[in-house]
């Protein structure tokens, strides 16, 4: 089974939107999109939910405007989370000072960028993608992005209780088809 958030698959969209696939291109934002919510979500803080949005919104833009230097011979996902890297560096030195931002970006580039590292994202993104969309939804913002359960609760208008048990039965799903071998 080829997983939507595969580098393949990825990189299949990419290829068919270089060649005029509208529907290919339109399909490629939404995925992109799904795993740079994730990926900012976790590097900017929890309270900074219009920062993501916008950083999002940018690295897509860049996307656009860049996708004609994409090399066809390379893999996509380094490629493109090379830009996501670089909109979230320029982020850090707009709202925490360069040095701060080199600081600290230093150190995750070298953890975050390497092809494993971006291949384990994909993996939960393609994990996540079986549950139904508010236990996804539930599962990143607490687990992934490190939001309390209380702040997840309020945001939702659902009760801490019930939160919860969502997080705790979606991850026993994720588990039991990680036993099944997916």
């Amino acid at each position: 089974m080829t997983s939507a958030h595969s580098e393949q698959a990825l990189k299949m969209l990419m290829l068919l939107s270089l060649d005029g696939d509208e529907a290919a291109y339109r399909r490629l934002l939404v995925t992109l999109r799904a795993l740079l919510v994730g990926y900012y979500g976790g590097r900017i803080g929890t309270t900074a939910k219009s920062d993501t949005e916008d950083l999002v919104q940018e690295t897509l833009l860049a996307l656009h405007s860049r996708r004609a230097t994409y090399d066809r011979e390379r893999p996509f996902t380094a490629w493109f989370f090379s830009i996501a890297r670089y909109k979230l560096i320029d982020h850090h030195r707009k709202h925490g000072g360069r040095y701060k931002a080199e600081m600290e970006l230093d150190e995750e580039i070298e953890d975050d960028f390497r092809e494993d590292a971006i291949a384990a994202r994909m993996d939960v993104e393609r994990l996540l993608s079986g549950l139904p969309q508010h236990q996804q939804d539930l599962i990143r913002q607490v687990k992934l992005e490190g939001q309390s359960v209380a702040d997840t609760a309020s945001r939702t208008g659902q009760s801490e209780s019930a939160v919860k048990v969502s997080v705790h039965r979606g991850i026993k799903a994720l588990a039991a088809r990680l036993r099944g071998g997916m």
